[in-house]
């Protein structure tokens, strides 16, 4: 019988990351899951995800502190014969245009979105050594088309986009590096603006939570010939 390959998703005890790992779960994948800490949602997501049959591990780790952050990854990473894929999912999305922006907004926003999967995704390939693996990078449409809206989260994702394609060349042969630009995924979860967002699509809908997933399992499972891409899933937004 074939050993499970096991999956890291970071971010993903609510909302889209969650989400994720359930469909991981549902193909045969064993998880390591991540919160920023310990909380009743991240005990109920470890236990739906367990009954699934999956084996899971649960780390709590403040991407806003990265270093910390990444020393608590690389001792599961470098404790696991299993590995096989890392899915940075975790982000903060907030701040405002280039002129009130402030040092605090900007650091958070890089130390979330693009430090820490920096060093995660270090310790991840090291403890990985020799074998086959992949990366994806969940990214943003406006990663690709920076605007004046929340400018730092914006060049945190650029930033982000930049790294997926050197790191793919980084790391190649044996780990595929990818990214995954994503649209109107999920309203907000204050339950704003979602008519606005949709005006600016061209699909005229938001995603479907299945879209997403399934591209996942795509770049996990499909070929390995494909790294260093941006595969874009908003509905065509980035072409307006």
């Amino acid at each position: 019988m074939e050993k499970k390959k096991t999956v890291v998703v970071t971010g993903s005890v609510k909302r889209l990351g969650k989400e994720i790992a359930l469909s991981l779960a549902h193909a045969g994948y064993d998880l390591v899951i991540h919160s920023s800490r310990e909380s009743q949602d991240s005990k109920d997501t470890c236990s739906e995800l367990r009954s699934l049959g999956a084996n899971v591990n649960f780390i709590a780790a403040d991407f806003s502190e990265p270093v910390c952050a990444a020393k608590t990854f690389s001792s599961i990473f470098n404790s696991d014969d299993s590995l096989y894929a890392l899915v940075n999912n975790a982000a903060v999305f907030e701040g405002g245009p280039f002129l009130s922006s402030t040092y605090a907004e900007w650091q958070r926003n890089m130390n979330i979105n693009l430090t820490s999967p920096f060093l995660i995704s270090q310790s991840f390939a090291l403890a990985l050594g020799k074998r086959h693996g992949r990366i994806i990078n969940m990214l943003d449409w406006r990663a690709l088309r920076p605007g004046r809206d929340h400018f730092a989260y914006t060049i945190s994702k650029s930033a982000l986009a930049s790294m997926t394609k050197a790191m793919a060349l980084a790391l190649a042969p044996n780990i595929t590096v990818n990214g995954l630009a994503l649209g109107a995924i999920l309203p907000p979860s204050d339950g704003s603006g979602s008519t606005s967002i949709i005006d600016s699509v061209p699909a005229q809908r938001w995603a479907e939570i299945k879209e997403v997933t399934d591209t996942v399992l795509f770049l996990l499972s499909g070929p390995a010939y494909i790294t260093g891409e941006i595969l874009h899933l908003d509905g065509g937004r980035h072409l307006v």
